[in-house]
């Protein structure tokens, strides 16, 4: 809590403190109208508190006039120090027991202050306040409002409180010690003397009870009792720092095991959603698995599908009477696809000679191949693996006729041959395909593109094979 610092003899600053904390006087803040200057401490500026008047005219707080007696060693009038030095006479120096109070005279110049006003809300200066003191205004604490702002102020100012507490004890044990000394002779009556003003005995008086904070209570003599040993105040003030920090300590182990509670409560939903975390990263591993599955299936199933189309396509396109027909589609592009060298040749679909006769497809270089490269198209005659090959007579011995058809109908390219007997291209296969054999000059490339012709209309050509069955 916010603690402000004692208010010591050899460290309370020359100047009025805060008007907010109420340390002497009162704030003109509390008055309805602003009050005049003869109405007004001399030293702290605020409005009089248990007013005193001194020789000189000039009036004062009581606790600021003991302030400045206790602190300087020639206590001198402000205003009269402040008006002109020059004139500065006896008059001018304060001592507390020469001053005499002026509260009456104060009280009866004021007369716009209402009767009705309670007794517990005017100062001694007569003027009309609407607060309460703080309990410990005795000792030096000039806190003011109203009920609820005292409540506030005592459970806040615990420390200030004990500081000023201390403060006002060790004052009053000094006083005693020189009291005591005087009446055993250790010093003599002038010794007394402070700044040349007798000390009254009644200036060692403390308030019949003292409370601290509505909790601790410290009996006090009367004012011609003999006060309480110093080691039994500071045990009373230890036992009450002590039962503070206690009760501080039972709130921290309060809130300790609620938060204890929420950590375990906190560790426990962890657990769980880390649990919940474990089952559905299981859930997920199953269900990817069960994707890859998936997915392989889906692939077997697209490759047999595949295979079933080219299936399906090439029994299509075979023919079983020995006589096929080859369109070529796209062949100024894959003209040039040859030419480039990234597809040399095209292969066409499988077709018989008879229902279980041979097996034989076609090859064509568009650009070439051998003594045809790049001047002529060459094609070529291939006899593949097939499935009654071993009742077949080898080797293949039937005429082979080639033909390119003029789209107009004009004038189609032929050229067929037969085949050589000893030649590899035409015995039983052994591989998938034998070497293929044909023409290699079979069509110049410049009668291709020829406009005269049809061979290639819209970028399509046809080719025709014929095998003789006889």
């Amino acid at each position: 809590m916010a603690e402000k610092a004692s208010r010591g003899t050899q460290d309370i600053p020359s100047s009025s403190p805060d008007e907010n904390e109420f340390p002497f006087g009162y704030p003109t803040s509390i008055c309805e109208d602003v009050p005049e200057q003869k109405y007004l401490c001399s030293n702290c500026n605020n409005v009089l508190k248990k007013a005193l008047q001194t020789l000189c005219g000039h009036r004062y707080c009581s606790a600021c006039l003991s302030w400045i007696v206790r602190n300087n060693k020639n206590p001198v009038c402000q205003k009269c120090k402040e008006e002109d030095p020059s004139t500065l006479s006896e008059g001018s120096l304060l001592a507390e027991e020469r001053e005499h109070s002026c509260e009456d005279n104060l009280y009866r110049e004021q007369k716009h202050v209402q009767a009705e006003t309670p007794s517990d809300e005017k100062n001694h200066s007569g003027l009309s306040v609407s607060m309460d003191g703080c309990r410990f205004s005795e000792v030096g604490c000039s806190f003011g409002g109203s009920k609820e702002k005292i409540k506030e102020h005592e459970k806040a100012a615990v420390g200030t409180h004990m500081l000023l507490l201390l403060q006002y004890i060790k004052q009053l044990k000094a006083n005693l010690c020189t009291v005591s000394k005087a009446a055993n002779g250790f010093i003599s009556q002038t010794e007394l003397n402070v700044n040349g003003a007798e000390k009254s005995i009644s200036e060692l008086c403390i308030p019949g009870s003292l409370q601290v904070n509505g909790d601790l209570e410290v009996d006090c003599l009367t004012r011609t009792s003999v006060p309480r040993d110093e080691s039994t105040v500071q045990q009373l003030v230890r036992e009450k720092v002590i039962s503070e920090l206690e009760n501080k300590l039972h709130v921290f182990e309060n809130i300790v095991a609620v938060l204890n509670k929420e950590v375990e409560t906190s560790n426990l939903e962890i657990t769980a959603f880390r649990r919940q975390s474990e089952l559905d990263q299981n859930v997920i591993r199953g269900l990817e698995l069960k994707i890859a599955e998936l997915h392989h299936c889906l692939t077997q199933k697209d490759a047999g599908l595949s295979r079933l189309h080219k299936s399906l396509v090439f029994s299509e396109q075979t023919s079983y009477d020995g006589v096929f027909l080859w369109k070529i589609t796209d062949v100024n592009q894959k003209l040039q696809d040859s030419v480039t060298g990234r597809v040399v040749s095209l292969y066409s679909p499988a077709f018989y000679t008879a229902k279980y006769g041979y097996k034989v497809c076609l090859r064509i270089y568009l650009n070439g191949d051998g003594m045809g490269k790049g001047t002529h198209v060459s094609l070529f005659f291939v006899v593949m693996k097939g499935d009654y090959d071993a009742l077949l007579p080898w080797p293949f011995r039937h005429k082979v006729t080639f033909m390119l058809l003029d789209q107009n109908n004009r004038e189609h390219i032929i050229d067929a041959f037969r085949p050589d007997l000893a030649s590899a291209s035409f015995q039983r296969p052994v591989n998938d395909m034998n070497v293929a054999s044909g023409c290699p000059t079979f069509l110049p490339l410049t009668k291709l593109q020829s406009p005269k012709h049809a061979y290639v209309k819209e970028d399509t050509l046809f080719l025709k094979c014929i095998i003789d069955a006889n």
